[in-house]
């Protein structure tokens, strides 16, 4: 199992993994998520890594249909500026690679908001650390194994 299903049964809350088979020729991970599992894009989250005043890296979990957006995450995190971290920066971070990033499990813990949409569902699904599997979990239990704040993220 991934360090995201253990974390999430370590912490003895109730969750469901989805799996389906990735296509490596996919432009999205998360659009192709949602469309494999036959999930509105909506409860599907995708998780990002921001770096803030080109420091401290942060992680965002928007729904796969927005857009991040920077002034958001730069306000929720006390900073001025943010920007998206690079690629190398984010796999090194976390411990997952590019489109399998879960905000749980990641190897280095980072401050973490959860776009306030989400409390819309009782459950939404985020990676479960590997493309092609998802957990799919209440958006409370997310933030508190997360000690994660839920926060407007979107870009309008």
């Amino acid at each position: 199992m991934t360090p995201a299903v253990n974390i999430a049964k370590k912490a003895n809350i109730p969750y469901t993994l989805h799996s389906y088979t990735h296509d490596p020729a996919s432009a999205s991970y998360g659009e192709e998520a949602s469309e494999k599992l036959g999930i509105t894009a909506d409860r599907v989250f995708k998780t990002l890594i921001a770096q803030i005043d080109s420091r401290e890296l942060v992680v965002a979990v928007i729904p796969v249909s927005s857009m991040l957006s920077m002034k958001h995450i730069a306000k929720a995190s006390g900073g001025k500026k943010a920007e998206m971290a690079k690629g190398m920066d984010v796999e090194r971070s976390s411990g997952y690679i590019l489109g399998g990033v879960s905000p749980l499990g990641q190897k280095k813990r980072l401050r973490t908001f959860i776009d306030s949409s989400a409390e819309n569902f009782q459950t939404i699904f985020v990676s479960a650390g590997r493309r092609g599997l998802e957990i799919e979990l209440s958006p409370n239990d997310l933030a508190k194994i997360t000690d994660a704040k839920m926060v407007v993220l979107c870009a309008e």
